[in-house]
């Protein structure tokens, strides 16, 4: 009995067809996450850097703003005690516990943090910050000196009780107009109460420098503050000598800081302190490198996932491909009985199902002409194809065969054109138009609310109501140069050559009075039922028109008719 040979094809094996994915998408993943890890090692080090440098430069600033304002303070508050009658009576009665009593209220009220009251020969009547100690001269103090002239003055000072501090000195008056003593209010610097409330407002470390030496610091050394220990002598000699701030990277019992020292000048307009801001880079360097150890084990994980993700997508897609080409291969080889069965809805599903109807019309034409050849072999001479049944099998195979040339320019859902047989499409005309000088017309068509259709009704019922509106197009469009497909998503595309914007307009209308017109139930059951928004564009292509203005056009038109109110064809700006 004749058996017709098929030429052998090669098909792929599986793990060759999987080997062709998976390797490179592995290759490149692995490529990216390298990339990554690179990239955020050196961006995080940028970062710190510039981090260190915008958090210091604003404690500087928060630095300078910080003693304009105590000197502003301690004016203020030498002032007002200077004017109160009740100061001005204890110092002429040299009462020392009621100036005592008078200082307690107003230390938060102006921001100073002490007091000094002298008589009017600059002997001290008392202090606030060491009570204890009083009846010592302070009038060569440029302040005390200047009050007791009549002068209000503020300076930064080293004096008996504070080393490092400024004050303003401002005369009493008694009743009669002569001076009876001297107030001097001020801020102190050199304790530790004083460069711990630094450190929470500047959010750095803090150190008042005395010449050379630390007399208040927030470092340590050896779990001690680093009191009495010396600064470098290049960084002194800077601020002393030079008379210039000073700011760099600088190395302190072990530690790395981000440094700024500010000098502070006395009366006399002589460099006698400096006050020490420092950031500490290696808290930092920790944070980032950890933020770096982070970054890469969360690419490595994400790169574990990637990979697992990547083999079941994989696999999901190519088990029906490596199936049907299996199956494609015993056909090739002659073997017409075989079943080829492809599950789903896709384009997958759709090439098995034609590859299994050419296969059966193989099949049939292989039996038809078998059974003839038998029946002649036995001498029955007489016996005949059927000429109109052995024609339409072969029609019938063209078709199927014709079918599998189609799948990749026809939507499986809709069955109408995709967007690849649309762009083909469109090019062709677009160019004819050009050539004829004649109008082109697009309309964009998109469901309206088909998001809120789903969530209501259902994917499944979403798909049936696409499958309405394509028929509708189907029934609505009939010139045979007119092209309807499906867009993607819930739009869809008519393609109307020789036809200007009027009766693109037209077409238009016919279409959505169609599609409102169809047994499609709306998002909310109380309202009518699924309508489309449409744009229309309309030209006749020039030299200066592209194929993208053209789209881009229509869908701007398509974008104001949703805002607009959906539910009508809106004609592209431009177009008359």
């Amino acid at each position: 009995m004749y058996r017709r040979k098929f030429k052998h094809t090669a098909v792929r094996t599986k793990k060759s067809f999987k080997a062709r994915i998976i390797l490179p998408m592995i290759l490149v993943l692995s490529t990216l996450v390298i990339i990554m890890n690179i990239f955020l090692a050196t961006r995080f080090s940028v970062l710190r850097d510039d981090l260190v440098n915008e958090r210091l430069a604003a404690s500087v600033n928060s630095l300078k703003l910080y003693l304009a304002d105590c000197g502003e303070g301690s004016k203020a508050a030498a002032l007002s005690m200077a004017s109160n009658p009740a100061a001005v009576k204890a110092i002429e009665e040299r009462d020392r516990k009621a100036l005592l009593d008078l200082f307690i209220p107003t230390h938060s009220l102006y921001r100073v943090t002490y007091y000094t009251i002298c008589d009017s020969e600059g002997v001290v009547l008392a202090r606030s910050y060491a009570p204890e100690r009083y009846g010592d001269s302070i009038a060569n103090q440029r302040n005390v000196k200047n009050a007791l002239e009549g002068r209000i003055t503020t300076y930064f000072e080293a004096g008996t009780a504070v080393r490092v501090g400024v004050r303003t000195g401002a005369p009493v008056y008694g009743a009669d107009g002569t001076l009876v003593g001297i107030v001097s209010a001020g801020v102190m610097f050199d304790t530790e109460e004083a460069v711990d409330d630094l450190k929470d407002l500047f959010r750095s470390d803090v150190t008042v420098v005395s010449g050379d030496t630390r007399i208040a610091t927030t470092i340590l050394k050896d779990g001690r503050r680093a009191v009495g220990t010396k600064i470098d002598p290049a960084i002194a000699k800077v601020l002393i000598e030079e008379r210039q701030e000073y700011s760099d990277y600088v190395d302190i019992f072990g530690k790395r800081y981000k440094s700024f020292y500010k000098p502070l000048f006395n009366a006399h307009d002589e460099p006698f302190a400096a006050i020490f801001l420092g950031i500490p880079v290696a808290d930092l360097e920790a944070k980032s490198n950890k933020s770096i150890r982070d970054g890469i084990l969360l690419g490595l994980g994400g790169l574990v996932v990637s990979i697992l993700l990547l083999f079941y997508i994989i696999s999901y897609i190519s088990n029906p491909i490596i199936k049907l080409s299996r199956d494609v291969k015993h056909l090739a080889d002659g073997d017409l009985d075989i079943e080829i069965n492809v599950e789903g809805e896709d384009e997958v599903g759709y090439l098995g199902r034609s590859v299994q109807a050419v296969a059966g019309t193989l099949h049939k034409l292989v039996t038809d002409v078998n059974v003839m050849i038998a029946e002649h072999d036995m001498g029955n001479t007489d016996y005949y194809l059927n000429a109109e049944e052995f024609l339409g099998a072969y029609k019938a195979l063209a078709g199927n065969v014709l079918d599998l040339t189609d799948i990749g320019m026809r939507d499986p859902l809709t069955g109408i054109p995709n967007r690849r047989s649309f762009d083909s499409r469109l090019k062709m005309e677009w160019g004819r138009a050009l050539r004829e000088k004649k109008a082109i017309s697009i309309l964009f068509l998109d469901v309206d609310r088909f998001k809120l259709y789903n969530d209501t009704h259902g994917h499944q019922q979403g798909d049936m109501a696409l499958k309405t509106v394509a028929q509708a197009l189907k029934d609505t469009v009939h010139r045979s140069a007119d092209f309807a497909a499906r867009w993607g998503g819930e739009e869809f595309v008519v393609l109307l050559p020789g036809t200007d914007s009027d009766g693109a307009m037209a077409v238009a209308e016919k279409v959505r009075i169609a599609i409102e017109r169809a047994i499609i139930p709306a998002p909310d059951p109380k309202a009518a039922n699924t309508t489309v928004s449409i744009g229309v564009n309309s030209r006749i292509p020039a030299p200066g028109i592209s194929l993208s203005d053209f789209i881009s056009e229509a869908d701007a038109a398509l974008y104001k008719a949703k805002e607009t109110g959906r539910n009508r064809a809106v004609l592209a700006e431009g177009v008359s």
